[in-house]
């Protein structure tokens, strides 16, 4: 008996279906101009980041620069595939390109639309900086972090559209859908996307099919835009509860970063470990993140709270029962 092609382990990078409507879902909605066939269909921008330090590595490529503060997973998977991460600072502008030349890494990983945590978009000029800093023969690792959660005014373009051949491109359907789905995109400078197209290959042989087909069909039909007009609703809603309840019940927090995302981030002027106030909070029941995890110098000792998985009333539950923590 012959098995129907659809079962079969099909193409490494991805079924026909979802890179077609991966591409179409980019041009709509991040201005990208790419083909299907520039696609790689992976299992979630963890692995985005696997893929190329592994292919970097092959080439004697040994550094992949972070943003400070940036995200601890990120730092994690690129050293367990044996890239040192030197940090590069960032403030409200995004990260500090001259510093990032004075590291001398020949290549970088940075959240443009959304920073995470400190939750920072890219500006204009900083774009500009780092492009000029690519076109001298760096590699941009752009994790389109948050892109589709922005409250106040559409997301800034993408990072790719502007210098292709020196942006590896990676997003996912994490916070549009959930991260238990593990997809998501890598859209590769043409000098790389074969070596990564094989590296996938060899590591898994390819993403799951039929959960690609579904996710294909919510992209080409609509539904998924339909769902995120609604979950920004939602979101904004928690995050201006979340906004609320820390001015009532951490008075003495500064609340950093965009009207975007799914988390907000909070730092204190005072000098003890939030790594203690994170342990005290979670001993109550409530758990978010210390800020110093995210750090690799020193800083302010803050918290990263999570707004997209409980109701308003729950929020301002939770933010009192930090605050009482903190006392």
């Amino acid at each position: 008996m012959v098995a129907a092609p659809g079962f079969g382990y099909g193409d490494p990078r991805g079924t026909p279906e979802l890179r077609r409507a991966v591409a179409k879902w980019l041009a709509r909605n991040r201005g990208l101009a790419v083909t299907p066939d520039e696609v790689l269909i992976v299992s979630g921008t963890t692995q985005t980041l696997g893929l190329p330090a592994q292919v970097l590595r092959r080439r004697d490529v040994r550094e992949l620069a972070v943003e400070d503060l940036g995200s601890l997973g990120a730092r994690q998977h690129l050293q367990y595939w044996g890239m040192r991460t030197p940090p590069v600072p960032v403030d409200a502008e995004g990260i500090r390109v001259r510093e990032l030349r004075a590291s001398g890494a020949p290549a970088v990983l940075v959240t443009p639309a959304h920073q995470f945590p400190t939750g920072a978009v890219l500006g204009a000029a900083r774009r500009r900086e780092l492009m000029r800093w690519a076109a001298d023969g760096g590699l941009i690792v752009e994790d389109d972090h948050d892109a589709e959660h922005r409250y106040d005014r559409p997301p800034v373009p993408a990072l790719r559209a502007m210098l292709p051949e020196h942006v590896c491109y990676a997003g996912s359907v994490s916070k549009p859908l959930a991260p238990a789905l593990r997809t998501g995109w890598v859209v590769a400078p043409p000098e790389l996307h074969g070596a990564l197209v094989d590296a996938k290959r060899f590591i898994d042989l390819g993403n799951a099919a039929l959960p690609q087909l579904v996710l294909a069909d919510l992209m080409e039909t609509g539904e998924l835009e339909r769902r995120l007009r609604q979950l920004r609703k939602r979101h904004r809603a928690r995050r201006d509860a979340m906004i609320r309840a820390v001015s009532t019940h951490l008075p003495g927090a500064v609340v950093r970063g965009a009207a975007a995302g799914l988390h907000l981030t909070i730092t204190f002027d005072a000098d003890f470990a939030d790594t203690d106030m994170a342990a005290a909070a979670l001993a109550r029941g409530v758990k978010v993140q210390p800020l110093s995890w995210h750090r690799q110098g020193p800083g302010r000792p803050g918290l990263v709270l999570g707004c997209a998985a409980s109701t308003a009333t729950e929020i301002g539950e939770g933010v009192a029962v930090i605050g009482s923590a903190l006392e």
